[in-house]
């Protein structure tokens, strides 16, 4: 399975550790510089730029521990962890407060001593509310971070189990697919048409090699879809001989388009089941490939009986082939496809598909 590729910023996100201190020393950074603009409106002196970077490292040293604390009681009863974040953040304000005055003091008034012990408490409410704001990001981060966590496993396993159900789909072909022939290969086996039995055999190890050989929920180009599509009707050659005709034509510009693996043979076997093995005389075949409006099209035509009734009303819900491929088809491209069942010109069936145009890199 593919991995997305993810941005520097989401690489950033993935790393905790690193997003955590990038935040704690910008956001402090971010601090120091409101409070520098602001004293550029006071005629305060040049030491009044150093109290102000001190303010904010001792800020800054004093959320650390709290990051710790806040990982410990994250289990916590909300309500409980919600007092337990407006305390300390109360107590972390106060101490900071207390540091920050000592500083302004000793450095900004000369080591002069308030008169009162409770100047170094002053700006401490101030302070709670820079710390309960800091606790608040924190948890809002954290939570968000759970969050991305929870939904990348979620799409995680609706990738899995999308691309377990794609699988499915496409190998449910190949049991479908070798019970016919298989039961072609025993028939011929009975008639002691030995020659025509061992040939059968050969063409099928070929296509089954093709099968094993490419991923089920890949894309292949429409050009080597084709070529597994001639080695299954090689197989089916080998039973009708020159009873079965095959007119193949893509447009130039649809042949390095992209589709599902497989996705023709279901069609053309149902042409062979419900309608060749009912034609008088040689039956008949057609593939066309063409774009319109940015989609690709794809066409399969038989000359089978004359269809009197909606051939939507053909489709049967039970049946493999299908309903195999209108699946696959709908979880590939989820609305934007669509599957159709119409009358031929003439006589027989035309399945169209019509799917989004995607090209292989290098033709783009």
């Amino acid at each position: 399975m593919e991995k997305p590729i993810k941005t520097q910023w989401q690489l950033l996100m993935d790393n905790r550790n690193r997003f955590f201190w990038l935040l704690q020393a910008g956001g402090w950074i971010g601090y120091a510089l409101v409070n520098y603009i602001g004293s550029l409106m006071h005629e305060m002196r040049d030491i009044y730029t150093l109290i102000i970077i001190l303010g904010a490292y001792a800020g800054f040293l004093s959320t650390i521990p709290l990051r710790y604390l806040y990982r410990r009681i994250w289990e916590f009863p909300p309500a409980l962890m919600v007092l337990i974040a407006i305390v300390v953040s109360y107590v972390t304000a106060v101490a900071w407060a207390i540091v920050d005055n000592a500083t302004y003091w000793e450095i900004y008034k000369f080591g002069f001593r308030p008169d009162s012990p409770f100047f170094y408490l002053k700006n401490s409410l101030a302070k709670f509310y820079i710390i309960l704001s800091w606790s608040g990001l924190y948890f809002g981060i954290k939570y968000y971070q759970m969050l991305q966590e929870e939904k990348q496993k979620a799409l995680l396993a609706s990738s899995m189990a999308h691309q377990a159900q794609l699988k499915m789909l496409r190998y449910q072909l190949n049991p479908h697919f070798l019970f016919n022939t298989l039961n072609a290969i025993s028939t011929l086996i009975l008639l002691k048409e030995n020659e025509k039995a061992n040939l059968m055999v050969n063409k099928l190890s070929h296509f089954l090699r093709f099968s094993l050989d490419n991923e089920p929920i890949k894309k292949v180009t429409l050009e080597k879809e084709v070529d597994a599509l001639l080695l299954y009707l090689d197989i089916e050659k080998v039973r009708f001989d020159e009873q079965l005709e095959i007119d193949i034509h893509l447009s130039d510009e649809t042949k390095n388009a992209l589709v599902p693996s497989l996705i023709c043979q279901p069609l053309i076997e149902n042409s062979i089941k419900y309608a060749i093995s009912n034609v008088e005389g040689v039956g008949k075949i057609r593939v066309r490939s063409w774009s319109e409006k940015e989609n690709l099209i794809l066409e399969v035509c038989d000359n089978g009986p004359k269809i009197e009734t909606d051939p939507e009303k053909l489709f049967r819900k039970d049946g493999v082939g299908l309903n195999n491929t209108r699946q696959r088809l709908k979880s590939l491209y989820g609305k934007q496809y669509r599957f159709e069942m119409l009358k031929g010109a003439e006589s027989g069936l035309c399945v169209r598909i019509t799917i989004p145009m995607e090209m292989l890199e290098s033709q783009r």
